[in-house]
């Protein structure tokens, strides 16, 4: 077989706005990081930044976990270490759904023996936590799990009454932060949440490719007395934290670069303060609000239960869904996101994270969609560009 190497373009995809679910814009500085030379996964200078990247970590996750690192592999992965370290088969595990990434939870504890409860709410609506406590009560449970920032939907639920909730019941509290993580106030050792993941593509504005995880004492004492061997050798936290840990035994081959890059960001958090990183992430979710609603178009999730980096938007009727997000794409250069399982087709779903989390950004991407929907005939009020600078001015 012979093949033409000249047939094969460098690779230049153009610039993008990324305004869907994720990946989101990644600062030049986290490419520039992620281009310096690729050194051994035990080079004393690469463990350096091993370190520094934890302590940056245990920053944002606001925790003082020892273990706390970046797993290799994306926010799923995180979820599947989340939960295959800590379920064996026959424990009752209680997972809250009220989207896509509550049911892949489900999907994980069956496929790992576990007896699953699910406590369900409507999509794009908070899981209820006296539902919660109604599931819980007089069970033995090993693990009460909630996706707190619903990416499928772009619904936000409280944690603070759940985390109490499972602790009562004598059991973990595991929360996917995929989300939310960096772009708004989860305080992990506050909360009291045993068992955290996230992902580096969202707020972080950090390449796909590692998902940071949290565990606590009380999880870590639970992993460190299974009765069976967690069943994934990759994912398996007793053998992976030993590289992370004091000793740096090898267990796999690390991803050098995505670290560097991931530590890049983690500095970018820091050098803006978690604070003002929350305040950005809102401000612009307000202003993003305001102008859809200025143009008539309606939010999918109640105003106290939304998240500001994941705006979900009903499809106004008339609008053709993929024709929107094709032309958003080719014409402006900006991508959003389609709706997921039951929400497919009836949603579009807008991001503001992290890097792409900026006024201008909003902006853009208000009078892009108008001229979109107008092309397509759809009635509109005007104003929506005026109602998101508004809400700027105000705040500067």
């Amino acid at each position: 077989m012979s093949i033409d190497p000249h047939s094969f373009k460098e690779i230049d995809p153009g610039k993008r706005i990324l305004m869907g679910p994720g990946p989101s814009n990644v600062p030049p500085r986290v490419l520039q990081a992620m281009a310096a030379p690729c050194i051994g996964h035990l080079d004393p200078e690469f463990l350096t930044y091993m370190n520094e990247a934890q302590q940056l970590l245990r920053y944002c996750f606001q925790t003082r976990n020892p273990f706390t690192l970046p797993v290799s592999g994306t926010g799923s992965a995180g979820m599947e270490t989340s939960l295959v370290n800590f379920v064996e088969p026959g424990d009752n595990v209680l997972v809250c759904v009220n989207g896509v990434f509550g049911l892949r939870m489900c999907d994980l504890t069956l496929r790992l023996g576990g007896n699953l409860i699910q406590v369900k709410a409507e999509w794009g609506r908070a899981i209820d936590p006296e539902a919660v406590r109604r599931a819980v009560k007089g069970r033995d449970l090993k693990l009460l799990a909630v996706v707190h920032a619903e990416t499928s939907t772009g619904a936000c639920t409280t944690l603070e009454d759940l985390a109490d909730i499972a602790h009562e019941a004598g059991a973990l509290f595991l929360v996917d932060m995929v989300t939310s993580f960096a772009g708004m106030d989860v305080a992990v050792d506050r909360t009291g949440i045993d068992i955290a993941f996230s992902g580096t593509q969202k707020c972080l504005s950090c390449p796909p490719g590692l998902s940071p995880v949290t565990f606590g004492s009380r999880a870590m004492e639970v992993l460190q007395n299974r009765k069976t061997k967690v069943p994934s050798w990759y994912l398996d936290m007793n053998m992976v934290g030993k590289y992370w840990g004091a000793h740096r035994k090898y267990h796999h081959t690390a991803a050098v670069n995505m670290i560097y890059a991931l530590r890049e960001s983690l500095r970018i958090v820091a050098e803006e303060g978690l604070e003002k990183r929350w305040e950005r992430h809102f401000l612009n979710h307000r202003a993003l609000v305001a102008g859809l609603e200025a143009m008539g178009l309606s939010m999918v999730v109640p105003e106290r239960e939304r998240l500001p980096m994941l705006n979900t938007v009903w499809i106004p009727e008339g609008a053709d869904d993929a024709f929107t997000r094709r032309h958003l794409l080719q014409a402006y250069a900006i991508e959003i996101g389609a709706g997921l399982g039951d929400l497919a087709g009836r949603v579009w779903r807008v991001g503001l994270m992290g890097h792409t989390a900026q006024p201008r950004n909003v902006l853009l991407f208000l009078s892009a969609l108008e001229a979109t929907l107008r092309k397509q005939n759809i009635e509109l009020r005007s104003g929506g560009m005026e109602a998101a600078a508004a809400v700027y001015e105000d705040a500067w």
